[in-house]
Formats: C-alpha cells, structure tokens, sequence
C-alpha cells in the first residue's frame, strides 16, 4: 500500500513549523492571557480551572462558526445527518464532524475520547480553522493529498460531566470508557456504535488520536514530560508486525521518529514513548485505533476487514486530578497544533515514509520489560 507521494522537497521545514507556531499563538487563553511557564509545564498543584475549557455548547458554536467563514468549505454536520443507526451520544447530544478537503484519501482526526482530556477539542479546532483558511502551500497541499474528518469531542456526555467515560442511560449507570469499547463483546455505549459506523463508511488511510496523560517524569532524566507519542499496538509487539506484512509496525514508528525529530526544534516540548507501568508497552486490541489497525468487523460493517495505521498524543496533566496546569493552556494546545501539522505535511510530502523507524528506539523511553495487554502482561522475549 502506497502512503503518499515521495517527497518532492525537503526545504519546507522552518516553514511548517514557523507558520504552525504562529497560528497557535491565536488560540484563545483565559482571561489576562497566559503566564510564561518552562519548557516543563504541567502543574502538580491541583490548580486546574475548568472554566475557560471548551464545552459542547461552545462547540458547536465554534464549527457553526468555522464553516460560515471558512475560504476552503469546512462542512459540519451531525452524525444524524449522515444517517447512521445510531447517531447520538447515550445522553442524546447530537455527535459532530467536520470535513474539509478534495483529496481522494481521507483521514481521521479525532479528540476528547476521554471527557477529563479537554486540549484534544480545542487542538483540533484551530487546526480545523487552518485547514478551511489557510492558503498557503503547505495547506493547500494537504486538501489537495487528503479529504479530513475532524472529531473535535468524541464523548460529549463525559466531556460536559468532566469525566473519563461516558454514562449508559439503560438504567444502570455504568460508566464506559469509550476507548475501550471497540471490540468483539464490546460496543455498549451509543457512541462507540455511531462512530465505528461513520468509520466504516469513511475508510481512512490513517488516523490521529489525541489524548491527555497523568503528570510524568522522563526516564533516566527526570524532566517532566509535557507529550508522549503513543502505539496502542507495540512496535515489534506481540500483534503489529502481523497486522499488513507489518507496513503498520514500520509506519507508525515512522511517524512518530518525524513528529519527535521536528517537534524537539520548538524548545518548550519535552517528549518520550508512551508506556505504562514503568516499563510497559502497551498491546491492547480494545482500543479505539488498535481496532482500526486490527480491520475490525462488527456487525458485518466492514467485510472487506479495511484497516489503517493510527497514533495518538498524550499532553501530560488533566482536568480530574486537578494537574492541567491552566496557566499554560497556550503551550499545551500548541504541542498538539504542531504535532498534527508536522505529522500531515510530512506525510503529504513524503518525508514521513522516508523515516528510519528503527529510531523509534531514540526516543526516550524505560527499558521494556513486558507488553500491558487486554488481558495481562506478557513478558519481553515471550
């Protein structure tokens, strides 16, 4: 499978990130603007204030607002609108997309999965907002590579109860972590039924997820770390490099060695490899983009087994255990912004697929002693 041009140039860089940087700085802040913070700026104080974090009302006003001024059509619409089965969340609020682009392979960017991970919605929004004004190069060549479906809060219900999960309404109150919940046995919660159906009738080439993690120190550094790049199928793992004669296992780590080599260049982010555990990998196949990855056939939705590679970012601090770290708002979205725009371009150019996956090594991390599945560990060397 073909993942993009090979790259035409390599000269766009300084650009890429130049531009990424400044039309970050016009994501709105709290009142007053934000405090200047260090290069490791998630707060251990129990600080955090929701109040400026975007709400689903809020949402929809911002898209509603973003296709009425949009130079390159961004089209918002509800999930009942496409017409699939299930269309609104478990408490009834209508599930937003947006898409923007003519190119003939579609992406899927999605956020706030997790209701206490608010920078994923807000991320994606002023990325959205680039995407539909933009038009400079580098832009108008992603909607020219790509056609992109933009989730800004995947789980509304959570997101406005300021929760992990999502809240069944069968009666029982069960809480259900949304990205847990595709897989064999599983769909329980409204959402993970729609979305999964929008999924099928899309059939991306890749996708993005982004996410927020507790506080976190580097290994053999101690830094804080403020973004750790994520596989929820481990390189090398016992699952990936079975899945595509192993063209997973090889482009993910791709596009994360690119997202690590031009993101160091911004001088506040401080990066690692998600693990868990200390010194885990994770391998769960009931995650969202592990399913994705896995060509999962529920309902007979997708007979034809479509599958494509996903990655996900972890901003470190959230809005349950109180270590956002409010005042630096601005830095947090930015890494996200940048992130994103690094990795599409790159992947649009080719110069992702040019990568050496074998640094994904490089990028620090604690030595691995095991692989976190779905039902335990399994030991390196297994």
């Amino acid at each position: 499978m073909t993942y993009g041009p090979k790259p035409p140039h390599r000269h766009r860089r300084t650009t890429a990130i130049a531009a990424a940087a400044a039309f970050a700085v016009a994501i709105p802040f709290t009142s007053g603007g934000p405090a200047l913070a260090g290069p490791n700026f998630p707060s251990p104080e129990g600080n955090t204030n929701i109040s400026s974090i975007v709400t689903y009302d809020d949402l929809i006003t911002q898209l509603e607002r973003l296709e009425k001024t949009s130079r390159f059509d961004v089209d918002v619409f509800t999930l009942a609108e496409v017409g699939t089965a299930v269309s609104t969340s478990e408490q009834g609020r209508d599930l937003y997309v947006a898409t923007v682009g003519e190119g003939d392979e579609h992406v899927w960017l999605q956020g706030r999965i997790h209701g206490n991970e608010p920078y994923g919605t807000e991320s994606l929004l002023a990325v959205l907002k680039e995407m539909g004004t933009n038009g400079s190069a580098d832009w108008q060549l992603l909607r020219e590579t790509y056609t992109f479906h933009v989730i800004p809060m995947y789980n509304p219900d959570g997101s406005e109860m300021n929760i992990r999960q999502t809240v069944l309404q069968d009666g029982t109150s069960k809480r259900i972590d949304l990205n847990r919940d595709w897989g064999v046995g599983k769909f329980e919660a409204a959402e993970s039924e729609a979305f999964y159906e929008y999924w099928t009738m899309v059939d991306p080439a890749f996708a993005i997820d982004i996410h927020h993690q507790g506080l976190k120190r580097e290994y053999g550094t101690g830094d804080d770390v403020t973004l750790s790049l994520g596989i929820s199928l481990a390189p090398g793992g016992p699952t990936l490099p079975g899945i595509k004669g192993g063209e997973y296992d090889v482009l993910t780590r791709q596009m994360h060695v690119h997202v690590y080599d031009e993101l160091q260049k911004a001088g506040y982010i401080n990066m690692d490899r998600y693990q868990v555990g200390g010194s885990l990998e994770i391998d769960i196949k009931g995650g969202v983009v592990s399913a994705m990855m896995l060509g999962l056939d529920h309902d007979g939705l997708n007979p034809e087994g479509h599958s494509n590679p996903a990655i996900f970012f972890e901003t470190s601090g959230n809005t349950s255990d109180g270590s956002l770290g409010q005042k630096a708002r601005g830095k947090s979205i930015r890494q996200n912004v940048l992130a994103l725009t690094e990795l599409l371009v790159g992947m649009a150019t080719g110069e992702v697929q040019q990568e050496d996956p074998a640094r994904w090594d490089e990028i620090p991390h604690a030595p691995v002693t095991g692989y976190q599945t779905d039902t335990g560990v399994i030991p390196i060397g297994y």
